[in-house]
């Protein structure tokens, strides 16, 4: 791994636990044993650095839904599948680094939202319209009004208002959410194969 990588993983890996804000370019630094220098020699600025992270954390989660449409056997594999990734990924993630990024990193939180407005709504959209196909989801939902529902939903979980940090775990509210989706546009064979997933998971 070259020094760039080391940088934005060691920086990406405080920034979930801490946030943003509270972490300088000394932090980093310390943690990676190198002077501050070296990380100015990557990146401009702290701002720079943020934007770099998040942009490669959201190209790996995408790279990941991609990969799972793929490997499923069909729509509610699909979102079990994805729901296992999102488990190890907010394993360690503070939510409040969505509200550091929106108050103090215009840039990044930018790239964030480009990726929920493009990628993330295409992926939730397709696997939909999949699932409708398969007649695992029922088909008298309008799949516009759901694909923003579960936008809407998949976010909630990063408003510590509603889900204080330290009192809930990011992963478990974010599984009993995907749940209760799926309980509510599933067809009878689709009900099936969702608590099939459910005892696999145990």
């Amino acid at each position: 791994m070259d020094i760039q990588e080391r940088i934005l993983d060691t920086a990406f890996s405080l920034f979930c636990q801490f946030g943003t804000r509270s972490i300088t370019m000394d932090d980093i630094a310390q943690r990676m044993g190198v002077s501050k220098k070296t990380l100015y020699a990557h990146f401009a600025d702290k701002d720079e650095l943020v934007t770099h992270a998040i942009s490669r954390y959201l190209n790996e989660l995408d790279s990941g839904c991609l990969e799972n449409q793929d490997k499923a056997a069909n729509a509610i594999d699909e979102l079990f599948l994805v729901m296992e990734m999102l488990d190890k990924s907010f394993r360690n993630m503070n939510p409040i680094i969505l509200f550091d990024l929106q108050k103090f990193h215009a840039k990044a939180y930018q790239v964030f939202q480009d990726y929920k407005h493009n990628n993330l709504q295409k992926t939730v959209r397709q696997n939909l319209e999949r699932g409708v196909q398969e007649g695992l989801y029922r088909a008298d939902f309008d799949i516009d009004i759901m694909t923003q529902y579960r936008m809407a939903t998949s976010m909630l979980c990063f408003q510590p208002d509603i889900f204080p940090y330290g009192k809930y775990d990011l992963s478990k509210v974010q599984r009993i959410l995907l749940e209760h989706f799926l309980y509510g546009i599933v067809s009878r064979e689709g009900y099936k194969r969702v608590e099939e997933n459910k005892l696999q998971l145990q």
